[in-house]
């Protein structure tokens, strides 16, 4: 299988992002596929892709505090 292809993608990044080099992350889509990336690392970062039934759940787990510690 091949990699999705976000080299023409447009990042979005968290608006809970408060500048200051903490846990951010940019998302972007391109058809059928979410990713997820590491802002401070950008380009660099590796994405995780996600499809659209698996971001859909993911919203939900985190949002449901699947997540917390």
């Amino acid at each position: 299988m091949n990699a999705p292809d976000f080299s023409q993608a447009t990042w979005h990044k968290s608006n809970r992002s408060n500048g200051g080099g903490g846990a951010c992350v940019e998302v972007a889509t391109i058809p059928s596929i979410t990713g997820v990336r590491d802002s401070k690392l950008g380009e660099a970062s590796p994405v995780l892709p996600f499809a659209t039934a698996g971001w859909s759940t993911f919203l939900l787990a985190i949002k449901g505090g699947t997540f917390n510690r």
